[in-house]
């Protein structure tokens, strides 16, 4: 992508680690990251996630074993304080969070309504939530409660060297479907889907699920087609390899050998690609509606 000299986004703070580890003493932090992953994607999340650490180089067992000894809580730093010139792959994701800020802007206020937007949080490792622990292992995700959305940029050399999707199209999408949960948080989604797996099956649970993750795919689309101008040939490529590389049946054949679909919490390689295409082709919000109706 072609952002130039375009300006970075103010909504940016940066925690200075040492939140929650998985090592020697981190069980209570550990805890606290598996009953999030728990409370959003259920027991199959749970499962995946610790597949991951496997996969990754992670270490699940010192979740059980070891002192609990606390963790101080992490830094924050002030936005002056180069949070987002750190490093490349933070001055792109702040170029990034400031054109989803200008694209959504213009789609809330055709609607007659104001964007408020998210706020990026960069952290090394391990860090804290509105949602409980932040950890690498989890990959980027976005928390309701706080309206904020985590992100380690260590993941986008995961995303390129384990995924095989390298590409800064491929880490504009990654971004971009974050701030599609915070698009569905501000128009009331998010609290529809969560009314919605309210005393259902766990399978229940994770097919609504599916079809939230695949509405944020498709917002993901609809902020890139709306970005013509800083698109390169290859882009949309980039981004197509990016969401096949991370659907859950890719995903869980590689980290542990065999597909679950009852299991599943953003949807197949392939349903991926087709959301994020449906809203680059769409253009607008409604286009991604269907995802989420009768919620």
């Amino acid at each position: 992508m072609r952002f130039g000299g375009r300006r970075e986004s103010d909504n940016v703070e940066s925690q200075s680690g040492g939140g929650f580890g998985f090592g020697g003493g981190g069980g209570g932090g550990a805890a606290m990251l598996l009953g999030l992953v728990f409370s959003r994607f259920g027991i199959g999340g749970v499962v995946v996630v610790l597949a991951l650490m496997f996969f990754f180089g992670g270490n699940p067992l010192g979740l059980t074993g070891g002192e609990q000894q606390g963790a101080p809580p992490a830094g924050v730093e002030s936005r002056g304080t180069g949070t987002c010139s750190a490093d490349p792959a933070r001055h792109f994701s702040c170029q990034v969070l400031a054109s989803t800020e200008d694209r959504w802007s213009e789609l809330f206020r055709a609607q007659g309504s104001s964007y408020a937007p998210p706020t990026l949080v960069f952290y090394p490792g391990s860090g804290q939530s509105g949602c409980g622990a932040a950890q690498s292992a989890m990959g980027p995700f976005y928390c309701p409660s706080d309206r904020r959305i985590y992100l380690d940029t260590s993941f986008f050399d995961e995303l390129s060297r384990r995924y095989g999707a390298p590409g800064d199209f491929a880490q504009a999408y990654v971004v971009a479907h974050e701030v599609g949960h915070h698009v569905q948080t501000l128009t009331g989604i998010e609290e529809r889907v969560r009314r919605a797996q309210d005393g259902v099956s766990e399978a229940q649970s994770n097919a609504i699920q599916v079809r939230m993750e695949l509405q944020a795919d498709c917002y993901a689309g609809v902020w890139a087609a709306r970005e013509q101008s800083a698109l390169e040939p290859g882009d949309i490529e980039e981004g197509m390899r990016a969401a096949a590389s991370i659907g859950d049946d890719t995903l869980q054949r590689a980290a542990q050998g065999v597909v679950v679909p009852e299991s599943f919490t953003h949807g197949t390689s392939a349903q991926r690609q087709e959301a994020l295409m449906r809203g680059y082709r769409g253009g607008n919000a409604q286009a991604c509606a269907s995802y989420t109706e009768g919620l």
